[in-house]
């Protein structure tokens, strides 16, 4: 199967759609726990108070930075890829450390991150190129030779 530059520009559009999504959910999640920072947790015959409004900054910032990157993989932009490919690698090496509690969703999104990844990396400069002209500088590949 010989895969045209549409085809790589789709990839490269389900990223910057899966960075948004997730950036989304990250700052309406950080906003959440700023807005009820203080949590009761029970351990054993303990009782904890926790303040989470550090992890809830922490989510606001990371998603501001994953919906900058996915506005800019919309536009194309390399500094917009190098840092969508940060991004998604950490959250690929967090999900690792989540394994033990949350086994299913974390397998889930190191699979979707490793697709996102794949989407990134592959056939970049096709990608720009296909943006930057409509002319066609590696020849017609929507048939297979």
């Amino acid at each position: 199967m010989v895969l045209n530059k549409t085809t790589w520009a789709g990839w490269v559009f389900f990223a910057g759609v899966m960075l948004l999504v997730t950036g989304v959910l990250n700052v309406v999640e950080g906003f959440i726990a700023l807005s009820q920072s203080t949590r009761v947790v029970m351990v054993e015959d303990k009782l904890y108070m926790i303040d989470i409004s550090g992890w809830g900054w922490a989510l606001v910032i990371f998603g501001a930075v994953m919906l900058a990157s996915g506005l800019g993989l919309f536009a194309a932009s390399s500094a917009a890829r190098i840092a969508a490919i940060v991004i998604v690698g950490v959250h690929a090496a967090v999900q690792v450390f989540w394994l033990g509690a949350y086994p299913v969703w974390s397998m889930l999104m190191i699979a979707l991150d490793t697709v996102v990844l794949y989407a990134l990396t592959v056939r970049w400069q096709e990608v720009r190129t296909q943006d930057t002209s409509s002319a066609t500088s590696f020849g017609d590949r929507t048939k297979a030779t």
